[in-house]
C-alpha cells in the first residue's frame, strides 16, 4: 500500500455564502483536497446520500474523508448537520469542522461536545486548513483499523477489572532494595 497523498482526501464544505464557500474551497484546493461544495445542509445530506431518517438512499457510497460547514445557514445549521452526522451509522466516523463568523463560547463548546473536531473563526485562513490534516488522518486511521477496535477495548478493561487478574494493583508498592521500605510505587 503507497503513501496517501493530500489529493486524495475528499472534502465537503458546506456554507450559504457564495464568498466563504469560493473561500474555503480555493484554500482547500491549494491545499491539494479535492473539494465539494454545496450551499446548505440539505444539500450536503442529499450529497452523502441521507435520507431525514440517516438511512442510506443510493447504493453508491460516497468517499468524503471530512466535512467543513458554516454555523450560521438558514434551514439547517451547521450544528443540525453536525449531529445528523454523528447520528448516522455510516458518516459518524467523518470529522466534522464548524466555521462561523460569531465567537460565542457557548456555541463553540456546544458543538465540540457533539463532537466537532474543531471551530474556525471565519474568514478562514490557511493556517486553520493546515490544522485540518491530523482530523484527515484520523478518519483513514479508523477505516482501516478492524470494526470491533471498541470491542477490543472493553475485553480489555473486563481483563484488568477481573477477580482472579495478576496485574500489580494501582497502590501496591514494590520493595527493590528487600529493607522493609517500599521503593516504587505503582501508579
Amino acid at each position: 500500500m503507497g503513501m496517501i497523498t493530500d489529493s486524495q482526501f475528499h472534502v465537503l464544505a458546506v456554507d450559504d455564502s457564495i464568498i466563504d464557500r469560493k473561500l474555503i474551497e480555493r484554500l482547500l484546493k491549494t491545499s491539494s483536497y479535492q473539494v465539494t461544495a454545496v450551499d446548505s445542509g440539505n444539500k450536503a445530506l442529499e450529497f452523502l446520500g441521507l435520507l431525514n431518517e440517516d438511512e442510506q438512499t443510493n447504493s453508491q457510497v460516497i468517499q468524503v474523508n471530512l466535512i467543513i460547514t458554516d454555523y450560521c445557514m438558514p434551514g439547517m445549521t451547521g450544528y443540525d448537520l453536525l449531529r445528523k452526522i454523528k447520528e448516522s451509522a455510516s458518516l459518524k466516523d467523518i470529522p466534522v469542522v464548524i466555521m462561523s463568523s460569531e465567537n460565542i463560547p457557548s456555541r463553540i463548546n456546544r458543538c465540540l461536545e457533539e463532537g466537532a473536531e474543531e471551530f474556525f473563526l471565519k474568514p478562514v485562513q490557511l493556517a486553520d486548513v493546515n490544522k485540518l490534516k491530523p482530523h484527515l488522518m484520523k478518519g483513514i486511521s479508523k477505516e482501516i483499523k478492524e470494526p470491533n477496535n471498541i470491542n477490543n477495548k472493553r475485553k480489555g478493561l473486563e481483563e484488568i477489572d477481573s477477580a482472579d487478574r495478576t496485574r500489580t494493583r494501582l497502590n501496591d508498592t514494590i520493595d527493590i532494595n528487600n529493607d522493609g521500605l517500599p521503593d516504587l510505587e505503582i501508579v
